[in-house]
């Protein structure tokens, strides 16, 4: 095992400190676009791929478990791994997802934060990244906002931004059906969205962890993302000066060897959530974890396991399809 500690960290924004931390370890370039929707490869049912299959990590408490070799796109190990489950914020993949997919997309962009975006998270007693009425900030500033402190708020902002509409509601509705768009063309046949942020209104937002880890590896085709998923903390600042500090609760960084990202999710009904990829040497993990008892645990014990098993060889690997990433 190579976790180093975990220890809690501080979720929400703090003015006047500086600076960020982003997990290095350099990611396979994937495709950014529908080549990437290619089934991983199943396991064979024969030698070691049939003994792994059968064992896997021991002491995984998960009700939904998957690991993917995302380098070779080849299934690792699964437990209830087509099993559909509510994914809490983990929904926020996509959110991300479809903000840096969008065609033309300026990341730049300064978008206000609205009363309705902080009354949002006060109505739902959401998890918030504590954005203040009449600030500024990016595109880019908010997908910090969005993926470390897990802020609801900013994941309103931007899909109040990014969908289309004549009115706040219309907008968001577009940018939902956007996410479900993705996930078709990314083949995530058992998953649907009815939000942007994971707070179900009609308990239609839900995922498996196949389907989870697919999205996963498609995200971390993009530099962007990688930055932001990678990120321990950042500070971030509004056009008017006001700074935001943001740590990522993600309790895996700077713990594991490797880990680049990638999102932490709870719900009553969802239980404890964890998306998460490592890197070792030219080989990514991404790994799934839902409703878990122990999530930081299993994660530990399926990425000792993941990477003790054989890798693609060279030449299976040429033969993967390539792409370039558009970001």
């Amino acid at each position: 095992m190579r976790l180093l500690g975990t220890g809690s960290r501080r979720v929400g924004a703090v003015a006047l400190t500086a600076g960020s931390v982003v997990a290095s370890g350099a990611l396979p370039a994937y495709a950014q676009g529908p080549a990437q929707a290619q089934e991983a490869t199943p396991l064979r049912a024969n030698g070691l791929e049939r003994a792994a299959q059968q064992s896997g990590p021991s002491g995984v408490t998960a009700s939904g478990a998957f690991l993917l070799d995302g380098t070779a796109n080849r299934a690792l190990w699964g437990k209830g791994a087509g099993a559909k489950r509510e994914m809490a914020s983990t929904t926020k993949i996509m959110t991300a997802v479809v903000v840096v997919t969008t065609k033309g997309v300026d990341l730049g962009r300064r978008i206000t934060i609205r009363k309705e975006h902080r009354d949002y998270v006060a109505k739902w007693g959401a998890s918030t990244a504590d954005l203040r009425t009449g600030d500024k900030l990016t595109a880019r500033q908010l997908l910090y906002g969005l993926m470390l402190p897990s802020g609801c708020d900013a994941a309103y902002a931007l899909a109040d931004t990014f969908g289309k509409g004549s009115s706040r509601g219309a907008r968001t509705k577009s940018f939902i059906a956007q996410m479900n768009r993705k996930a078709t063309e990314l083949g995530m046949r058992d998953t649907k969205f009815d939000s942007f942020d994971g707070i179900s209104k009609s308990g239609n937002n839900y995922s498996t962890p196949q389907d989870l880890a697919k999205l996963t590896r498609y995200a971390l085709g993009s530099k962007n993302l990688r930055k932001v998923t990678g990120a321990t903390r950042t500070s971030q600042k509004a056009t008017n000066g006001r700074t935001y500090t943001w740590y990522n609760t993600n309790q895996l960084l700077g713990a594991y060897d490797g880990v680049v990202g990638v999102k932490t999710g709870t719900g009553s009904k969802a239980g404890p959530c964890l998306v998460f990829a490592a890197t070792r040497g030219q080989r990514t993990v991404v790994g799934v974890v839902l409703n878990g008892k122990d999530r930081y645990r299993d994660a530990t014990r399926m990425l000792d396991w993941a990477f003790k098993q054989k890798t693609a060889s060279p030449l299976e690997l040429r033969l993967l399809p390539r792409g370039v990433q558009r970001d």
